[in-house]
């Protein structure tokens, strides 16, 4: 069997939930030899020229480098191809532009049970908005 997937994009927000997303793309990663994209999307505060929001997102990306090293490390190790990428922007939107601008196979994201009582509440997220704007298949892991 040919591997399908050969680039794998996996957002991340640094919690918990996101540690089965990472899971679930390093196993299919290893078994079609995919190269993986860790990404981290900072909101953007729009106060240009502010020296103290200059300040704050500096800090944000040495964070989001610093931890998205931790979490490449796996890939490393086991000789998938891996690179961490950090974007300032609207979430949703950095995630699909990013994936249309570097044509990724699939995007593994971390996700939630839709609530059955109030199914539009589920709508408004990340991980269904993503769902929604991305022209490649999309791995909801919940």
């Amino acid at each position: 069997m040919l591997p399908r997937f050969h680039h794998i994009l996996v957002p991340l927000d640094f919690t918990e939930k996101n540690q089965s997303a990472l899971d679930v793309a390093f196993e299919i990663a290893v078994a079609n030899q995919s190269r993986v994209t860790l990404l981290h999307v900072i909101e953007q505060i729009d106060l240009p020229g502010d020296d103290e929001v200059e300040e704050f997102t500096d800090q944000l990306r040495q964070r989001a480098d610093r931890e998205l090293e931790l979490r490449g490390q796996r890939f490393a190790e086991a000789n998938v191809a891996i690179d961490w990428k950090i974007r300032l922007g609207v979430r949703a939107r950095e995630i699909a532009g990013y994936e249309t601008e570097h044509g990724i196979d699939l995007i593994v994201l971390s996700s939630h049970p839709v609530d059955a009582s109030d199914p539009a509440r589920s709508l408004t997220t990340l991980s269904y908005q993503v769902a929604m704007l991305s022209r490649c298949p999309v791995l909801l892991v919940k």
